[in-house]
């Protein structure tokens, strides 16, 4: 059958609002970037002539401006889930003026089957080819397409050309059946292929083909300063302490990395080390660093729901296909993500934290415990069945003014009970088998900013009272004092006692 070839505004104009819209990808790659687009003009209008206009929008993770973003400034969101990590969204969020639901990656799709958010009116799905079968090759992001696309009743076709048709084979598209009726995950090893490497959707719901050309527009990362280098070091220290003393196989493990700075730090000093072996990642994201430790041959394999690159890395990646086609595959994200997976591949997890407290628990989604910064994403998957759950940020944000280690965590995503590594730019806290108080030097003397040892050491010396010496009236001096005074520096516990 021939599909309908629609303009994006064509598309945009059959979507209503109090719609549910199911977008493919994964971060920016596959992401659609023209039907929403016009989505958010059409809300526009529509807010104009005094007419009501959001919808409800769920993606596989964070998108971009081509989404969160012009959405956002159009006020065209009612409900979003379940990761962003746009400003723009952001100021929407914090100011309730969009409904956000902040998820573990791993769960979103069964949850969209199970009900839970109701129907899927539409989902928009970006491709690199399609057939009149309704087979498509995906774009560089997998996410939650498969799910969306068998829920929605209708989908839409973003036909995206600067997407070689080459991709083909480098998706795994599996769907698990939902309970009673799951079985296990059939993955053992990173590089296990279980799925399809194509998408396949009833034709007949195909309401449309929108042809577009563009790259998925990752922007690229700073170059790490000398506080993310530092940091990657220890890690990379940490590991190889691991490794000599036999504490990790001597093929070694599938490493899980987050996203930013740091991340990419640990990932070229993994590259440099000449003490781990070559390694394979069973992960949620790949960057930039990734692809040039496929090229060096210090990563073999990489198992990921999105090639999350820049667009001259994503040029790279395109020119050589090649020889990138046995070496990366992407998965769906209740896949990259799966618990089950994680634990029995024996996955070591590196993630990033905004602030963690003196017992070893970890906010990694709200600034001073209130405002929301990206969410929780995939860390929570990877933490808790992990082999190793390592976390890092920097002892010091604002020059100083804020402590990244504090007494109490003011939101906590991850507990004590999940986190095996704390690192910082001061160094190495090893949590495993140690008591809160021992947990809490450990801390101190290794993570802790120098300018912030005492006053963490007074708060230690507070509390007399049961196995964690929380003092709860005291808890959240650090944070008190940068809200009054903009330097954490200042906290005060007598003021509280």
């Amino acid at each position: 059958m021939a599909f309908n070839i629609l303009t994006a505004q064509e598309a945009a104009e059959m979507i209503n609002n109090g719609d549910t819209v199911g977008l493919s990808g994964f971060t920016a790659p596959g992401t659609p970037k023209f039907i929403t687009e016009a989505i958010a003009e059409k809300a526009v209008r529509e807010h104009e002539a005094g007419r009501p206009f959001k919808i409800n929008l769920f993606t596989g993770a964070s998108t971009s401006d081509h989404v969160d973003g012009v959405m956002s400034r159009a006020n065209a969101y009612n409900m979003r889930a379940p990761y962003q990590n746009v400003p723009d969204l952001r100021k929407r969020i914090n100011a309730h003026d969009c409904h956000y639901f902040d998820r573990h990656l791993s769960e979103m799709a069964q949850e969209v089957r199970y009900g839970t958010y109701g129907e899927i009116d539409y989902a928009i799905i970006e491709a690199a080819d399609i057939n009149d079968k309704g087979e498509i090759v995906l774009g560089c992001g997998l996410g939650n397409t498969p799910t969306y696309a068998k829920m929605a009743k209708k989908i839409f076709i973003e036909l995206n050309d600067k997407l070689p048709k080459s991709l083909l084979g480098m998706h795994d598209v599996y769907l698990p059946l939902d309970p009673p009726y799951r079985r296990e995950i059939p993955i053992y090893a990173a590089n296990d292929r279980i799925g399809s490497p194509i998408l396949k959707v009833d034709p007949a719901k195909i309401v449309g083909v929108v042809h577009t050309s563009s790259y998925d527009c990752v922007k690229p990362f700073t170059a790490p300063d000398e506080v993310s280098k530092q940091i990657g070091s220890n890690v990379v220290r940490f590991l190889v302490g691991e490794y000599k003393a036999g504490r990790l196989p001597k093929e070694f493990l599938p490493l899980q990395s987050g996203v930013g700075n740091v991340a990419n730090a640990v990932l070229y000093d993994l590259g440099e080390s000449k003490e781990l072996p070559p390694f394979m990642m069973y992960t949620e994201v790949i960057q930039d660093a990734v692809l040039e430790l496929l090229m060096k041959g210090k990563c073999t394999f990489a198992s990921t729901c999105s090639m999350t690159f820049t667009d001259k890395t994503e040029e790279t990646l395109f020119g050589d296909i090649k020889f990138f086609h046995d070496k990366i595959l992407m998965r769906p994200a209740e896949i990259s993500n799966n618990p089950e997976v994680i634990r029995r591949i024996g996955v070591i997890a590196m993630n990033t934290a905004l602030e963690a407290d003196l017992f070893g628990s970890v906010n990694s989604t709200h600034v001073l415990g209130t405002r929301m910064m990206n969410g929780i994403g995939g860390s929570g998957d990877f933490t808790r069945n992990a082999y190793l759950s390592i976390f890092s940020c920097p002892s010091v944000s604002k020059g100083g003014l804020i402590s990244n280690i504090v007494p109490m965590v003011a939101h906590p995503d991850h507990s004590e009970h999940s986190v095996d590594i704390l690192v910082t730019d001061q160094g190495i806290a090893d949590l495993r088998h140690k008591d809160p108080v021992e947990r809490a030097y450990e801390i101190i003397n290794n993570c802790a900013h120098p300018d912030y040892r005492p006053l963490l050491l007074d708060y230690l010396n507070l509390g007399t009272q049961g196995q964690t010496p929380h003092t709860l009236k005291a808890a959240f001096a650090f944070h008190n004092a940068f809200s009054e005074t903009g330097d954490m520096r200042n906290a005060d516990y007598a003021k509280y006692m």
